[in-house]
């Protein structure tokens, strides 16, 4: 199961990422993390140590592996389009608390549709990374909708739209969905975060199609204290926590 976790900027899905991956490993379920927001957080959300984090270069990043695998450097301009990256993740990936961190990173030049050796590394390991038939994959997307127009994400078996309460959170998933159609991947579902009172309730339910909507969670301050402390929410706060399992029990269940 591979799944890639999407949303605007702020509305939680880091927190839901890193939330859903650890509960899968509390199942003894091989779970693999993959960050590929330029602005990488999930290893926090995780319960990585901050020294751990430091010490981690993203995939993007490693210009001399992408010259290695693609076969690109500055004196040639042609590249492989497959390169070899089945070893990437036991190779470059970091465990904590079950999980296995791969901090991809994102390609920052180049704009949509950008075909660089970078863009084509990036590719291929989120292609690669399911192995076996239990294994679960949570891809924590950058912010935006950038990654869809690279197709970085084909692929995967559904995405997860995170939304806030309000109409741009809503207009985000209906592009999502859209989008998605056009990688050919039919799984589009949403999860409701930071939801106040019965009026936000009632707002989702009246936007969101049920069968899309695998459920909510509650605005809470604990994630708040949770970050401020640079703790995984997971360890933090059994209140979103079982929000987050109910959720997962619906994952499991489509």
């Amino acid at each position: 199961m591979k799944i890639a976790v999407t949303g605007k900027g702020g509305v939680g899905k880091t927190t839901f990422a890193a939330t859903l991956a650890r509960l899968y490993a509390a199942e003894g379920r091989p779970v693999l993390a993959a960050d590929v927001d330029p602005d990488a957080n999930l290893g926090l959300a995780l319960g990585f140590d901050e020294e751990t984090l430091d010490s981690i270069v993203p995939i993007s990043k490693m210009r001399k592996l992408v010259e290695e695998r693609t076969g690109a450097s500055a004196n040639n301009q042609f590249y492989h389009l497959n390169p070899k990256v089945d070893d990437i993740p036991e190779k470059y990936g970091k465990v904590c608390n079950g999980v296995r961190l791969l901090v991809l990173g994102t390609v920052e030049t180049g704009g949509g549709g950008c075909v660089c050796p970078e863009h084509v590394m990036l590719k291929r390991i989120i292609n690669n990374l399911v192995l076996r038939r239990e294994d679960v994959v949570i891809l924590d997307m950058e912010a935006g909708l950038e990654h869809l127009g690279r197709g970085t994400t084909e692929g995967v078996d559904a995405f997860v739209v995170v939304i806030e309460p309000g109409a741009r959170s809503v207009q985000t998933y209906k592009n999502v969905k859209r989008l998605a159609k056009d990688l050919g991947v039919a799984q589009v579902k949403v999860v409701a975060n930071k939801v106040r009172n019965q009026d936000d309730e009632a707002f989702i339910m009246e936007k969101i199609p049920q069968e899309d909507l695998l459920g909510m969670i509650h605005y809470n301050t604990d994630v708040i204290d949770a970050d401020r402390q640079g703790k995984a929410p997971f360890d933090f706060s059994e209140e979103v926590t079982g929000e987050i399992r109910k959720i997962k029990d619906r994952i499991d269940h489509q």
